[in-house]
Order: C-alpha cells, then sequence, then structure tokens
C-alpha cells in the first residue's frame, strides 16, 4: 500500500453479466487507474439481495464477476479485489451509521423510490437502508476517491453527509469522499433505443451487448440496432442510432468521429453496423479467452479471493477501530 497514492474504490453488483457500456465507461478505466492510485475494487453481494435472487445463480454470478475484474486487466498483487461480503466490517459499520443517518435523508433517495415502484411486493428495509451501506463501503476504506455515474452521484452525497456528521460530532474520523468523473469514455446507449443508456435491466435481448456474448451474437445485435431511414454514417441532429454506433467504433477502434464519416462515405448502414460488430468483438476476444482461462482454475480463482477478503479486512481494520472507540465501544 503506497500511502502517497490516494484511495479509490469501487464496487459493481453481481446481479448480471456486464454490458459493453460497463466494459468501455469502468473496467477499461479501473485497469488504468490502478497504476495512479491505491485501488480497491469489490463485488457488492449484500447490496445483490435488497431484491429476491436465486441462491445458486447469485453465487455463480459472484465467482463470474470477480472472474471478470481479473480477466478485464484489473491485477489482484497491484490492487484489492474483494467480495463485499468477505469482509464482516461492511455491515458492521453500515449499522453504526445508520445510527447518524436521517429517516428524510433515506427516503429522498431516488434509487428507493424507482425500485419501489418496480418490486411493489417486497419493500423491505434493506431497499430502504442501502444507501448506509454503500456509505459504509466507501467510508470503510477511506476512499478520496469514487468513480460515479450520473445515477450515484446522490448516494456519494449521502455519504459525504454522513462523514461530516460524525467527524462533526466526533472529530476527524473519515476521509471526505469525492466524486470521479471518468474523462472521455463513451456514453453508450441502448441498441434499441438510443436515445436511453444501455441497461443490464433491459427486457430487450437485442438492446445489450454482455461482454460474455460471442461474436455471430454480437455482430447479430449490432445488425439489429436501431438507426434512421438516411444511409449516410455521420453525426448530426436526428441521428440518435448512427452517433451511438459510431462512438461504439471510435472507443473500440480509436478513430475519431471524422476518421469514420471518411472511412464509410458512400457505404451502406450495413457495411458500419458489420464493422462496429466484428471490431466489438475482437476487442472483447482477448478478455473473453482470458476469462475461460481464469474460471476453469477454481483453485486460482479461491485463492485470489481469499486473499482479497484478507487484504481487505486489513485494510479497514483500523477504520473500524477507530470509530467503535469514537462513540464509546470496548475495544479488546
Amino acid at each position: 500500500m503506497d500511502e502517497q497514492k490516494k484511495n479509490m474504490l469501487s464496487l459493481i453488483q453481481p446481479t448480471n453479466t456486464p454490458h459493453l457500456g460497463n466494459y468501455l465507461g469502468a473496467m477499461q478505466n479501473w485497469v488504468r487507474l490502478q497504476n495512479d492510485y491505491n485501488c480497491y475494487f469489490g463485488i457488492a453481494d449484500l447490496h445483490s439481495i435488497t431484491v429476491r435472487q436465486d441462491p445458486a445463480k447469485l453465487r455463480a454470478q459472484i465467482k463470474e464477476s470477480y472472474a471478470l475484474l481479473i480477466a478485464a486487466g484489473l491485477d489482484p498483487e497491484k490492487s484489492t479485489l474483494f467480495v463485499q461480503g468477505h469482509n464482516c466490517h461492511h455491515a458492521e459499520l453500515s449499522w453504526i451509521l445508520s445510527c447518524y443517518t436521517q429517516f428524510g435523508e433515506l427516503s429522498r433517495m431516488t434509487q428507493f423510490k424507482d425500485k419501489s415502484a418496480k418490486y411493489s411486493d417486497n419493500i423491505n428495509a434493506g431497499l430502504f437502508t442501502y444507501p448506509v451501506l454503500m456509505a459504509a463501503d466507501i467510508l470503510l476504506y477511506q476512499a478520496d476517491l469514487v468513480p460515479v455515474g450520473a445515477d450515484q452521484k446522490q448516494h456519494l452525497e449521502l455519504a459525504r453527509n454522513i462523514a461530516q456528521r460524525f467527524n462533526g460530532v466526533y472529530g476527524d474520523t473519515f476521509t471526505m469522499p469525492e466524486p470521479y468523473i471518468t474523462k472521455t469514455t463513451a456514453k453508450v446507449m441502448s441498441l434499441q433505443e438510443p436515445t436511453k443508456k444501455m441497461s443490464k435491466s433491459d427486457e430487450n435481448p437485442n438492446a445489450s451487448v454482455w461482454v460474455l456474448d460471442d461474436k455471430d451474437t454480437i455482430i447479430r445485435k449490432f445488425k439489429r440496432a436501431v438507426t434512421d431511414s438516411e444511409a449516410e454514417v455521420c453525426a448530426r441532429e436526428g441521428k440518435d442510432g448512427i452517433i451511438n454506433l459510431m462512438s461504439i467504433y471510435s472507443a473500440v477502434t480509436g478513430r475519431s468521429f471524422e476518421e469514420i464519416e471518411a472511412e464509410f462515405k458512400g457505404k451502406g448502414y450495413g457495411d458500419f453496423k458489420l464493422a462496429v460488430g466484428e471490431a466489438t468483438a475482437d476487442m472483447l476476444a482477448p478478455m473473453q479467452a482470458e476469462f475461460k482461462r481464469i474460471s476453469a482454475d477454481k483453485a486460482y480463482l479461491e485463492n485470489c479471493m481469499k486473499q482479497g477478503a484478507e487484504k481487505a479486512y486489513k485494510a479497514t481494520r483500523k477504520t473500524l477501530q477507530k470509530v467503535h472507540k469514537k462513540v464509546g465501544f470496548v475495544v479488546l
């Protein structure tokens, strides 16, 4: 652990295979960031059970998500890769912080309102209080920076409010986390509704490209992508579908929009969609091969998980002991 480097934390839920937007917008950036920061990357298994899960499927998805982090290029020696539930400090700090979080703050969380509407038959207490667990995740590792999308800004703000409140009562305890906005990454939209972001929860199987889709599947999904009635590959108003495909092609190949327009001048959308599909599949192929190799080596995967759990526990023990002392618990 380098004391000179800032701490960065990011967690992903294991409830679905990541899609292309997750990979281009987050996972690729994490690989670059691990050289510049003390990085903690976690699988948020505790968060996932606010919605009913099939236990066997969830167990498989946790392992898959963990293997994908390594396959994407995260180094267990450089970064701390852990499963949230393997470090009991998360749940413990979450309970303490819930006593420093106001009911009104949680009732204003937009995701609680959204999920309550979506899962109206299971509006459980965890669904209401999980932003406190998210705050515990962040504050436990004394994270200086947290990569966030627009949908998570409210949760980070709550974590900052809780930290400020606790520090105000007991003195300097938690680092105030700042949002880390990733630079110039493709904003990947749905292939079927290009005005909406690509989503894990989209019920249309052709809307999202999953990072473990095979080449034929990827090409087929891009061929079915919604475009427009014109036949010109260019970026202008009203061409949301083509702009989305250009953004993906640019992110995958490194070509600018001008270069893409020149490359496909006079060609139809069929040629362009095929090129985007092939380039995307070729980019994902090395990661998919590495994922297969890691997943097949169960002993290696388990060993990485154990080492990650130990590193995470060790990194957070000091914070939790400090909190225990501050609130008046007897520390042995």
